[in-house]
């Protein structure tokens, strides 16, 4: 049981994957939900610090490198257009917290924790503000996973 806890954490540490396919797999391994969940959003959680101290000045400084600049530069653009969306908004510093917590917690494609991190991060939104809304966003994104992924098991006989 330990080991299937254990795999279910690191997936959710993977970018693109992260919680939203973590969650079917720990329900596909017939782990109870709610400890699924919690080991899905701390393990989503790990990488937030480093993604907000470190990833915006990595991509700054490969945007120019002959072998990264690519790959850099799909990132930087990516962090730059989740942090527009989040400051689009008109309802100030707790409005942009909330559109936060939303878009990560909406489970759909490039609005996880990551995208969601690096955005804040474009915005000098506060490390302990982020950190805050990921996590609800991440719980959020970790209920509706799992009613979702709960449904289609029923539904499908998977």
């Amino acid at each position: 049981m330990l080991i299937k806890y254990i795999a279910v954490f690191f997936v959710s540490m993977v970018p693109l994957i992260e919680l939203r396919g973590a969650i079917p797999i720990a329900i596909h391994m017939d782990l109870p939900a709610l400890p699924a969940i919690a080991v899905c959003v701390v393990g989503n959680m790990l990488p937030v610090p480093v993604i907000y101290f470190f990833a915006r000045k990595f991509l700054l400084w490969g945007l120019d490198k002959r072998f990264i600049g690519g790959i850099c530069r799909f990132f930087h653009d990516k962090g730059e257009k989740a942090g527009r969306k989040l400051s689009s908004g008109r309802y100030g510093r707790y409005g942009l917290l909330v559109a936060l917590m939303l878009f990560v917690g909406i489970p759909i494609p490039g609005t996880g924790a990551w995208t969601g991190t690096l955005g804040a991060s474009f915005l000098d939104m506060g490390a302990k503000a982020t950190a805050a809304a990921v996590s609800l966003g991440l719980v959020i994104a970790g209920i509706i996973m799992t009613v979702v992924s709960l449904l289609g098991f029923h539904v499908f006989g998977l």
